[in-house]
């Protein structure tokens, strides 16, 4: 998909009154209800709000995108609009987010930015990662931070199936049915299985994948239907058919959020321009 058919909106350019701030953060997604402000329960938007309110500053936080319930984040970007009357160094941000921040939230990098910058609508892409573990050989401490399952089908057979979903495809298939997304084709970059030891020196399974963005549920989708047809003893044909069906209902399982992490944003426009040019 060309990068003129995103149907991504105008920024609107940054009153002459105000300067950007971009922050990186890393949170536990097992402490919130999602990264987006909401009613239920706590979130990591309305978190960095008030903690930025405790600093008189009252403004909307706009991340790179929605992580949901349980879902982590190892490089969520975010920016947010302050007076010019602010004299608050940029870096400062981040030492003084932290301090007022619960533990399970953490900013990583605070910089200025200007206004041809904005977290989501200027993102190239997004990186994803799943880990993934069979019960038999978890650990307690496993059970908020990796996606758990009875049986993990050998490691080729998932890494076919994930070169089948790099390209650009229809995903309907991996959609969920609360998804309002006027287009289904999504650009998927890097999908790729891999073995990792953990920090208990255990071995984890690791699925990176890396997208001009992606759909409701698409990555945990994805994963529970590798996992469940590798364990059918699915051929890549048949696997290619599930994705080609456009069918909610031909996708295998929904994996639990506990063991996806959103891991980076790109705003490079030259790192993916390779894929243009295919």
């Amino acid at each position: 998909m060309s990068r003129k058919d995103w149907r991504r909106p105008a920024l609107e350019p940054l009153a002459d009154n105000l300067r950007r701030i971009k922050i990186t953060v890393s949170y536990d997604g097992s402490a919130f209800h999602g990264f987006q402000r909401q009613d239920n329960g706590e979130s990591v938007q309305e978190s960095i709000e008030n903690a930025l309110k405790d600093m008189k500053l009252a403004v909307t936080v706009q991340g790179s995108g929605r992580t949901d319930s349980g879902v982590h984040a190892l490089g969520q970007v975010c920016h947010f609009d302050i007076p010019k009357s602010s004299t608050i160094p940029a870096e400062r941000f981040k030492l003084a987010l932290n301090t007022k921040l619960p533990k399970t939230i953490k900013v990583l990098s605070s910089e200025e930015v200007d206004g041809s910058f904005h977290a989501r609508f200027t993102t190239m892409a997004r990186e994803y990662r799943y880990f993934a573990k069979e019960m038999n050989s978890s650990l307690p401490f496993d059970e908020k931070y990796v996606g758990l399952f009875k049986r993990l089908p050998d490691i080729a057979i998932l890494n076919r199936y994930a070169a089948i979903l790099q390209g650009t495809h229809d995903f309907t298939t991996f959609s969920s049915a609360r998804d309002i997304s006027p287009s289904k084709y999504r650009d998927i970059y890097e999908s790729i299985w891999s073995k990792e030891t953990d920090r208990f020196n255990q071995c984890v399974y690791c699925y990176k994948v890396v997208g001009n963005a992606f759909l409701y549920h698409q990555v945990r989708s994805m994963v529970g239907t590798m996992i469940e047809a590798g364990l059918l003893g699915e051929s890549e044909e048949e696997f290619k058919e599930r994705l080609e069906s456009k069918l909610r209902s031909k996708a295998l399982r929904t994996a639990p959020p506990e063991g996806l992490y959103l891991a980076r944003i790109c705003y490079d426009e030259a790192e993916y321009a390779w894929f243009e040019e295919e």
